[in-house]
């Protein structure tokens, strides 16, 4: 039997890494769309720290040139296509609307169009996310739920969401999209509130840093581990029809609960070393985000397996470990 083929945009990001990982076991030919930068060398630290950077193929690329995307599909002829990519950070969202609007939007349209002209029959799938709810609607979020984006990424997010609709429907596509809700791991960017918490206890455990400066503390995710969620959306790939699925873990818990976790697990009082900071607010927050995965259990057996609580004591012991392996 022949080996399948993904193509991975965003493979250097978290998602990207722990997909290409899992897909590598399944046996996958697995190849990454990579935007040139000149930390280049820096990029795939994340690959890295899986010891996979050997075994995937990286092929320099950008959601903004059509052009060439379909010249990589064409060459690639993969059987699978990933959709990670995009700039992905609520923050920047507001101070480069336009480039996010581009990237996350815009791109996306792109690598589905090269999917349509240069593999139609390709499996796709597209990284929605759980921002697009933003005031929420209902307390609890299913595939159901109306949306309502508060940001620039979740817009964004929210058009190239029904996009991926639209050419499934259009032109007869297998085109997924998952509804991912907050998800880490030990290879989440330090821009992200879990690995700030996570980086920052390190770092006072081991006399490096003396406070955490925080925002809202009020802010309630549904929060699951990127290793299991990778696995939802190769499952919807192999689904036998396609359509769009919340990922989460069906329970909430507020930010100042995963900071109490986080620094419980160093033996710290977290009051002794936060202070919030104004500054950090954001212009329009959403104050909760509830997902219900029922429709993923029932339709591709799928169901989180990692606690909030273990996920946080990964990422803990992962930075504690960065840090006593760098010079003093």
């Amino acid at each position: 039997m022949t080996a399948k083929t993904a193509v991975i945009t965003g493979i250097t990001g978290q998602d990207g890494a722990y997909l290409a990982a899992f897909l590598l076991k399944k046996g996958y030919r697995v190849v990454g769309i990579v935007r040139r930068s000149s930390h280049f060398g820096v990029a795939t630290h994340r690959l890295d720290w899986l010891g996979i950077t050997r075994q995937v193929e990286l092929i320099d690329g950008d959601l903004l040139d059509l052009g060439g995307l379909c010249r990589t599909l064409r060459e690639v002829k993969p059987d699978e296509i990933y959709n990670l990519a995009a700039q992905s950070f609520v923050k920047t969202s507001w101070q480069q609307p336009t480039l996010t609007g581009q990237v996350t939007g815009l791109g996306a349209v792109n690598i589905l169009e090269a999917t349509r002209l240069e593999v139609p029959d390709a499996h796709f799938y597209q990284a929605s996310s759980s921002e697009m709810y933003g005031l929420i609607r209902e307390p609890v979020q299913s595939e159901t739920t109306p949306f309502y984006p508060r940001s620039p990424y979740a817009a964004a997010k929210l058009f190239a969401h029904w996009m991926t609709v639209n050419y499934r429907e259009s032109y007869g596509m297998f085109a997924c999209s998952g509804i991912l809700f907050n998800h880490e791991s030990p290879l989440r960017g330090l821009e992200f509130v879990t690995r700030k918490v996570t980086d920052a206890v390190a770092q006072i455990a081991l006399g490096r840093a003396d406070e955490l400066r925080m925002g809202n503390m009020e802010a309630q995710r549904d929060w699951g581990h990127a290793r299991d969620y990778v696995e939802a959306m190769w499952l919807m790939l192999q689904h036998g029809e396609a359509d769009y699925y919340v990922v989460a873990t069906g329970r909430t818990n507020s930010v100042r609960y995963m900071i109490d976790t986080a620094f419980a697990h160093a033996g710290l009082d977290p009051d002794k070393y936060i202070r919030v900071d104004p500054a950090l607010l954001r212009p329009a927050e959403v104050d909760i985000l509830l997902g219900n995965p029922e429709k993923a259990r029932k339709t591709l057996g799928w169901q989180a397996t990692t606690s909030l609580e273990d996920m946080i004591r990964e990422m803990v012991d992962a930075d504690l470990a960065r840090y006593r392996a760098l010079p003093r």
